[in-house]
């Protein structure tokens, strides 16, 4: 998704997010996108580890013998 981003592009979104939301919000933001992203990861984590333990989850479609 960011693959083709350069470091010119991250200091232009960078510049334009401290024009916005200004320089004491700035923390503020990276602090909650970086526990919002630790938090989809260790859900989607659980989600990958539930299925991988499901017996029925691994039987689906298949038929009874």
């Amino acid at each position: 998704m960011f693959n083709n981003i350069g470091v010119s592009g991250l200091v232009l979104i960078l510049a334009i997010a401290l024009i916005v939301f200004g320089p004491s919000k700035l923390p503020q933001l990276g602090r909650a996108f970086g526990d919002t992203l630790r938090e989809f990861r260790n859900s989607t984590r659980n989600i990958i580890e539930d299925n991988e333990c499901d017996p029925l989850i691994e039987n689906e479609g298949k038929k009874p013998l």
